[in-house]
């Protein structure tokens, strides 16, 4: 059965407030066009969760459109500098930022993939992390009584990925660095696919190298060719550095709501 829509359908699908997962890493193949479609769309009260987060975050943030983020890491992470908005809508009280490392909340994930409530997190022992953010608890290891640090569950009501490839089933593929992607796909309760190309239904039965997302766990894909701009897509593009600084000179919500007109596609 084929799953394929356009992107406002697919983001349709996102109710206020839902716990949404985001792929792809700093610049490399966040689902940008799907991250913009979420701001057309006015959604608001959204509780983000991401390992390391940059421009997607960051719009979001802007346009009002977050209540939470939980993640390891938010920044640019090159010469386009810190996640001001990010920054300033936490500072301002705006968002509430769940601080964490990388690996708590990839463990926070894997909980939820595996149906159990918390994750057992060896390095937290003597993390500051763990007093201000009410994810983490003291567990005792019933075989040893030994004392050990865990992270909650985390499962996104959806999570968002772009992908590569992707068919018109729900079956996609990740070319190049893979991140957290496959693992926010079994985490969360409902997956969508943006992609680069889709590809025919024999694709993946053909290839060497299978899905990294099986179709069964995914509800919605949408044919989104650059979707990851003004980011990079690792063996398509590079990231659009002038995008990114028009984006990072906008003064506000409705600045961005004007710049993301003049980027509107037919997805």
């Amino acid at each position: 059965m084929s799953k394929l829509c356009t992107m406002s359908e697919a983001v349709s699908r996102i109710p206020d407030g839902a716990v949404v997962g985001l792929g792809g890493n700093t610049l490399n193949r966040a689902p940008m066009a799907a991250v913009f479609e979420i701001i057309r769309q006015g959604k608001k009260n959204l509780h983000l969760v991401k390992t390391a987060g940059a421009m997607d975050i960051d719009a979001l943030c802007l346009a009002g459109c977050v209540s939470s983020v939980d993640a390891g890491f938010i920044s640019y992470e090159t010469e386009f500098g810190l996640a001001q908005r990010y920054r300033r809508s936490v500072q301002q009280g705006l968002v509430r930022a769940n601080e964490h490392a990388c690996y708590t909340v990839i463990s926070a994930l894997r909980a939820a993939s595996y149906g159990i409530p918390f994750m057992p997190v060896r390095g937290l022992k003597t993390s500051d992390l763990r007093a201000v953010n009410d994810y983490f608890a003291d567990v005792t290891d019933p075989f040893t009584g030994e004392k050990l640090a865990a992270v909650r569950a985390i499962r996104p009501d959806v999570s968002v990925v772009h992908a590569q490839a992707a068919d018109a089933r729900g079956n996609a593929r990740f070319e190049g660095p893979k991140f957290e992607d496959a693992l926010l796909a079994r985490a969360a309760k409902t997956v969508i696919v943006t992609a680069e190309r889709i590809v025919g239904d024999s694709f993946f039965a053909a290839e060497r190298e299978k899905a990294d997302v099986p179709h069964f766990l995914v509800s919605a894909v949408v044919h989104a060719p650059h979707g990851a701009s003004p980011g990079a897509c690792p063996g398509c593009y590079e990231p659009d550095g002038d995008a990114i600084r028009a984006f990072l000179n906008l003064a506000d919500g409705d600045a961005l709501l004007s710049w993301l007109e003049g980027r509107r596609t037919t997805w």
